[in-house]
């Protein structure tokens, strides 16, 4: 049953890649990405990691999110839905990739991978925690503060006004002033 998902997963994953290329919009290409990395984040769940897995898929979903939300924000055509195409020196790009995939099929089938020793461990959580935090951790608090704080400042210095300016002080100013119209209330 594990193989039949994992054979499953990959080859969504693999789909979903070949549809980043042949997706003729920007959302869409978004998309197939997600679901390509989504499948990714499932083959790291199957194969031991589920910690790790969750992660990638949480990650992923974020950071695509977020790229869909900016190219329908700020891209020149709407929403990223006009045609376009994803490849670019299409003869050239197919040789290298052909060549990098016959490279690593060919690596992987003649690298002499060590044996299996030992049990894997009772918690493969904590072993990637500890792999990935190790003496790192207080740097990781840090830096999660400091991005935290960077994010916060950076929202707070972009708008020149507060929830409740145009009430004025004591929040008794009616009409509002409202900077849209003008200064003249509703």
């Amino acid at each position: 049953m594990q193989l039949a998902v994992l054979a499953a997963l990959g080859v969504l994953a693999l789909a979903g890649g070949v549809l980043v290329f042949t997706c003729n919009s920007m959302a869409r290409v978004t998309f197939a990405l997600l679901g390509s990395l989504c499948c990714v984040g499932g083959v790291v769940t199957v194969l031991g990691l589920p910690y790790l897995g969750v992660v990638i898929v949480l990650m992923m979903v974020m950071e695509m999110v977020v790229m869909a939300v900016f190219m329908i924000a700020y891209m020149m055509n709407p929403a990223g839905l006009m045609p376009m195409s994803m490849l670019h020196n299409k003869r050239g790009s197919l040789a290298v990739s052909g060549a990098v995939f016959v490279a690593l099929v060919t690596a992987v089938f003649v690298t002499p991978w060590p044996a299996k020793v030992g049990e894997p461990p009772s918690d493969t959580t904590f072993q990637v925690g500890k792999a990935l935090m190790g003496e790192q951790m207080l740097t990781m608090v840090v830096l999660g503060f400091v991005l935290l704080a960077t994010m916060v400042g950076a929202t707070v210095l972009a708008t020149h006004r507060g929830r409740y300016d145009r009430f004025g002080d004591d929040l008794d100013q009616r009409p509002a002033r409202d900077p849209v119209r003008g200064g003249v209330g509703r």
